[in-house]
């Protein structure tokens, strides 16, 4: 089992149960996000369980603030099992691990080159299957599948962060999981992106914009 170090502070999860959810992070948390999703895509092995409901809650969002847990589907973890795991959990060894985005991204061209091709098939399977229990929201996916949301997440922050209203503070809704969420009679949940620069927004500077001058340090005696 896998946990990010340090927690990502400033990202938040709304649950889904209600038919539609909202992730919400700034760059630092969406890129960290995405590098998750790439290690989990290639590590069939590893539970990724990422603690996001002490985050704070989106007053324009339905549901409550989740943890995120990514597993492989052919691993078989029942979400009703997790509660006794994650109490299980304790400070376990530090470790670095590396991703390929090229492969990443390679992996995630040939599921979207799938759908398009078989939308009829996909519709009803390959794709990533949520499940909520015990304030987590579980994404089973497979290796394809979890590269393409890896790669959505890259999207969201590179981009998120020059839309004209992150400067103001406000959330930027990039992009969305839900198209590689399962269809039920062509309607299922919704799993959307957002962007927001963490409080306070003073500090944020769009790329491309210089931050702001500081004073000069006076000059040694």
């Amino acid at each position: 089992m896998v946990q990010p170090r340090p927690a990502l502070r400033h990202t938040t999860l709304s649950d889904p149960v209600r038919g539609w959810g909202y992730l919400v992070g700034d760059h630092d948390g969406l890129a960290r996000l995405a590098g998750l999703l790439s290690f989990a895509a290639h590590s069939p092995h590893t539970v990724v369980h990422i603690p996001l409901r002490h985050g704070t809650p989106r007053a324009y969002a339905p549901g409550v603030p989740v943890d995120l847990v990514l597993a492989h589907q052919s691993l078989g973890l029942r979400p009703s099992v997790w509660p006794a795991l994650r109490r299980g959990l304790t400070r376990g060894a530090p470790g670095t691990v590396r991703t390929d985005e090229r492969r990443t991204a390679r992996h995630a061209a040939a599921w979207e080159a799938r759908w398009d091709q078989r939308w009829e098939r996909l519709a009803r399977a390959d794709r990533i299957r949520p499940a909520v229990h015990a304030r987590t929201l579980f994404l089973f996916g497979a290796r394809d599948t979890f590269a393409s949301a890896s790669v959505r997440l890259e999207l969201a922050a590179g981009f998120g962060p020059l839309d004209k209203r992150a400067a103001k503070g406000w959330d930027v809704l990039v992009t969305s999981l839900t198209p590689l969420l399962p269809l039920t009679r062509g309607q299922g949940p919704e799993l959307d992106i957002g962007f927001q620069a963490y409080p306070p927004h003073r500090h944020f500077r769009p790329p491309g914009r210089p931050a702001s001058c500081r004073s000069p340090r006076a000059a040694s005696p």
